[in-house]
């Protein structure tokens, strides 16, 4: 009954608002220094609900009727950043499952095997068997990590350290902090062509994330030409499909990119691109600063809340 009223509620304020969900990976199993990425249960009751409830659409077709105004009430796309593997491996078979599409925003320089540098750090800390870890590397000297809340703290204090600094000096010192800590195995977390393929042949929209992954903010306009258009360039030979679609990584409107990304965007002929600014996107907002929005919640009725909340709290 709950979840009947949310969905009449949230019909009677919704039509022509499209609400995007932002989601990274889809873990097989949890992962406590990674809490915010729902394992395969979570996501399935999560698109169980979405497909009961909401009107799930690919973003193409979606942006299409509410540039016309005819976007249905409880309309919602889902999308995925970067490219993690357990998109193909754990998060397609649900998709499938429910019928729904998805959109997922690929960085090309880690689709060879090589896995993003945040998560480099976080798997540090992950396999760091000793109880004092060396993070001089990084700025932040040495660090007693015996306790589980203090290693989850410092490895995301680590990730934020490290997180504006250029390309090259982030990888370089991501590089130093393996070699003060001795280094370890690391499992490749990201998809390689052929699996950006086989996702786009099964109706995922495989659109475009930069290739390194950079803040775009601090680049010039030549050097943001040529992240996208290497990325844009890498993922149409590897799909044979156009992509069209873009997603700014870290994605903060005027800490991350600004609006010298949009004509470097036309220039390119991208349609749209997603932010990580919360709320919903109607008939009047800008193509290229479309917001996204995703509940965090264990329960699925606060979960169905929190959709609802989201359409009268942000604009």
């Amino acid at each position: 009954m709950l979840h009947f009223i949310l969905k009449l509620l949230s019909s009677c304020i919704s039509r022509n608002k499209l609400v995007i969900l932002n989601f990274h990976q889809v873990l097989e199993n949890n992962d406590v220094l990674r809490p915010g990425e729902p394992n395969k249960e979570k996501f399935d009751w999560q698109m169980a609900l979405l497909k009961t409830y909401y009107k799930p659409m690919s973003i193409s077709y979606a942006l299409n009727l509410l540039g016309q105004g005819k976007l249905p009430t409880n309309s919602v796309c889902i999308t995925f950043d970067d490219g993690y593997l357990n998109n193909y491996t754990v998060a397609l078979p649900l998709l499938k499952k429910h019928n729904i599409p998805a959109t997922v925003f690929v960085a090309s320089a880690f689709s060879h095997g090589e896995n993003m540098w945040n998560d480099r750090i976080i798997d540090l800390f992950a396999s760091f068997k000793g109880e004092e870890i060396d993070l001089s590397a990084a700025g932040l000297g040495k660090v007693v990590i015996k306790e589980h809340e203090i290693k989850y703290q410092t490895a995301w204090q680590t990730v934020l350290a490290l997180k504006y600094f250029p390309i090259n000096d982030r990888l370089s010192k991501v590089k130093q902090l393996y070699q003060d800590n001795g280094n370890i195995h690391e499992t490749r977390k990201m998809m390689l062509p052929e699996e950006i393929l086989a996702m786009s042949e099964a109706g995922i929209e495989i659109a475009s994330h930069t290739h390194n992954h950079p803040i775009i903010k601090d680049l010039t306009e030549k050097e943001l030409l040529a992240e996208i258009l290497t990325n844009k360039n890498l993922l149409e030979q590897w799909t044979g499909k156009a992509v069209t679609g873009f997603a700014y990584p870290n994605g903060k409107t005027g800490i991350d990119f600004n609006e010298k990304a949009f004509n470097v965007l036309a220039t390119l002929g991208i349609k749209y691109a997603v932010t990580t600014q919360w709320g919903f996107s109607t008939p009047t907002s800008e193509q290229y600063t479309l917001k996204r929005f995703t509940p965090w919640d264990d329960k699925p009725w606060k979960f169905h809340l929190r959709m609802l909340l989201n359409l009268i709290r942000n604009k």
